[in-house]
């Protein structure tokens, strides 16, 4: 059994955080109505939901990728980098309890969940203005001796690592090379995202499909000339508040 753990939209979503996009007017019910396709669509490639109660004071509190780091052997409890958003994790991390053995970024350092890629045995950290060069070394440090490989990763212009690339494929990766070096990446093969459409790297590999924002034709074109399974759904006015279809959900096999 896979598990997705996601949460309600929070009332107050207008009052996210927002780093390089300006702040426009966000629909409530249309964002939980968004959301509420994101959780069906997730039911159907066969996830047990678990949905938490929204968090009405903490207006962010819907992108719970960011609160940790769900691995095999443990949980990392995140240090979210924006202050206003270190609450969100106690309540993820009361359900992440009940699946794994937890572990925690400790301050100074800063990690939001957006920035951890996993490919296999390799975790690719981005270094953005959310995610710091100590918290690089607390995860290798909890990490000893499970086999994993760790590497920092320079970011150009965008929130997160995930922001800039994901996994589509088991040897594929959809990547913005504008705003992340591909180099980083050496034994993937690689699709770029359509020139017009700068945002659209931010893609879910979920279940051997991928779901991705429908705001992105061109980019979704590129996806199925490969052969892969796109599910697009609307996620726009999530976008607003600078949030993709990974940042809604944790999502790891329930037994490790």
């Amino acid at each position: 059994m896979c598990v997705a753990i996601l949460r309600e939209v929070s009332r107050q979503i207008g009052r996210c955080e927002l780093t390089y996009q300006s702040r426009r007017p966000i629909d409530l019910a249309l964002a939980c109505k968004q959301h509420s396709q994101y959780r069906q669509t997730l039911a159907a490639l066969g996830y047990t939901i678990r949905l938490l109660p929204e968090e009405p004071e903490l207006p962010d509190s819907v992108f719970v990728e960011d609160t940790a780091v769900v691995l095999e052997e443990l949980a990392i409890i995140t240090r979210p980098g924006a202050g206003s958003r270190r609450e969100e994790t106690e309540s993820v991390a009361r359900v992440l309890e009940g699946y794994r053995r937890l572990a925690r970024i400790q301050a100074p350092a800063c990690l939001d969940g957006g920035d951890v890629l996993q490919i296999g045995k390799q975790l690719f950290v981005g270094l953005s203005r959310r995610s710091s060069p100590e918290a690089i070394r607390q995860i290798q440090a909890l990490l000893g001796g499970h086999g994993y490989a760790v590497a920092g990763v320079p970011l150009r212009d965008c929130l997160h690592l995930k922001s800039a690339v994901t996994r589509v494929a088991a040897d594929t990766i959809l990547i913005n090379r504008d705003w992340v070096d591909v180099r980083a990446f050496p034994e993937m093969e690689r699709i770029d995202v359509d020139p017009s459409e700068p945002c659209a790297a931010n893609a879910l590999l979920v279940a051997g499909s991928v779901i991705f924002p429908a705001a992105f034709p061109a980019t979704r074109r590129r996806l199925e000339r490969r052969g892969l399974d796109v599910r697009a759904i609307d996620v726009s006015e999530l976008a607003k508040a600078e949030g993709g279809v990974t940042c809604c959900s944790l999502i790891f096999p329930a037994a490790p």
